[in-house]
């Protein structure tokens, strides 16, 4: 087991060696160049920083299908000749094999342990198949573990990639993970990945009356942290109940900058298909309050929007029932709109989609769905539009709140 951990001593006897690769879940060799190994390490590819924490003890880990690491092994790649290979793992059976680690049960978020439910959809428990554990979902009866399910457990790991949006649900899931742990006296071992949408701050600043499962937090729609970083800022300003703190310990990355402009190896959701997805989802994710298909039921998932009342245009699409996206809206219905993909790079939240939308929605009133508020954060977003002031003139509004953000948020920064 040593040389399997001892990275850099692999590194650079074996650095003339050609990496290899497989698909394998479990246990397959990843495609990347030196550089990119040198670059860039997640919480989870740093296992001499953890392992120790967890040696001996009871644990439960949080985690989904993007729950994987990479290790460096010696590899034979020709008779009589050793080379190195980077191997990955899924984190749940990399730790239920490793001696001394007793992995008791894992905890899945929303869309399930493998990422495959709808959005919103209730998970139920399951046992995982291939190693026994029981899968206790966190999408499902209850979103925070129960003090019973907690019983006998010495130490929680959470590893999920997040996208760095207030209304996705991994941060959310987060905080009732900490919660519940420090309501139990147990630590949490937060193994960091970085954020795709980290390199910019914006949007509407959530007012704590509108808090709910999709936005728990008085955070920006975009907030330019990695969820290692946020987590540090809800036990820092107090966010859990009765103002409690949780035992948190983060593994951060290895030469990350929120400037890193990081492809996710694998999709984090069913409907955040690629780069572009999650680029624009930011953007497109405010058309899940209104009566607009942002691509739900296609395989250009928040790439596009439209709806069958829009004008006739070059562009159209027809939702269909698909994985992830079991009812979508305007489900085999012909939609007009837009085709985004070829939008460049997003440093900044676009409203003129929105706004595009709701003139083209004949029925105005009908527009905007319970949600949306939610979704927003604020009712201010939804009046501001319906009055027609323009997306410049909104986006200022933001900026007082944004100002006193980013004050808070440095003082939770690992990656300055």
């Amino acid at each position: 087991m040593k040389s399997t951990f001892n990275h850099l001593f692999i590194f650079f006897v074996f650095i003339n060696f050609q990496f290899t690769s497989c698909a394998q879940q479990q246990k397959s060799t990843v495609k990347k160049t030196v550089k990119e190994i040198q670059q860039l390490k997640t919480g989870a590819d740093r296992i001499n920083l953890y392992l120790s924490k967890l040696k001996g003890k009871n644990i439960a880990i949080v985690a989904n299908q993007t729950s994987v690491l990479e290790v460096l092994q010696r590899a034979e790649v020709a008779p009589n000749v050793m080379g190195a290979k980077l191997v990955q793992f899924h984190l749940v059976d990399y730790l239920n094999d490793y001696n001394g680690i007793n992995v008791k049960k894992v905890f899945s978020p929303e869309h399930g342990f493998r990422g495959k439910e709808d959005a919103a959809a209730h998970v139920n428990d399951e046992t995982d198949i291939k190693t026994g554990l029981p899968i206790l979902s966190l999408h499902g009866k209850s979103k925070k573990p129960s003090q019973e399910q907690l019983k006998g457990v010495d130490a929680v790991v959470f590893d999920i990639q997040d996208v760095g949006v207030r209304f996705y649900t991994y941060i959310s899931t987060l905080h009732h993970v900490m919660e519940a742990c420090a309501e139990a006296d147990i630590p949490v071992i937060l193994l960091d990945r970085p954020n795709p949408n980290g390199h910019y701050i914006d949007g509407p600043i959530l007012e704590t009356k509108h808090s709910s499962f999709v936005g728990k937090h008085p955070v920006p729609v975009v907030y330019g942290m990695t969820i290692g970083e946020y987590g540090q800022m809800i036990n820092g300003e107090k966010w859990l109940k009765n103002g409690i703190q949780c035992d948190l310990t983060v593994i951060p990355l290895e030469n990350y900058t929120h400037d890193y402009q990081y492809s996710l190896p694998i999709k984090p959701s069913p409907n955040l298909p690629n780069d572009k997805s999650i680029n624009l989802y930011p953007s497109l994710g405010f058309f899940e309050g209104t009566t607009i298909n942002a691509g739900r039921g296609t395989n250009i998932q928040f790439q596009i929007y439209g709806a069958p009342f829009f004008k006739q245009s070059s562009f159209s699409y027809t939702p269909k029932s698909n994985e992830g996206a079991k009812y979508p809206k305007y489900k085999n219905k012909l939609c007009y709109g837009k085709d985004l993909r070829e939008v460049e790079y997003l440093s900044a939240i676009n409203l003129e989609w929105l706004i595009d939308a709701y003139k083209q929605t004949p029925k105005k009133e009908t527009f905007f769905g319970k949600t949306f508020t939610i979704h927003a954060g604020t009712e201010k977003l939804q009046q501001q539009i319906e009055q027609g002031i323009s997306g410049k003139e909104i986006k200022n509004s933001w900026i007082k709140g944004l100002n006193e953000f980013k004050n808070i948020r440095k003082k939770y920064l690992i990656y300055k």
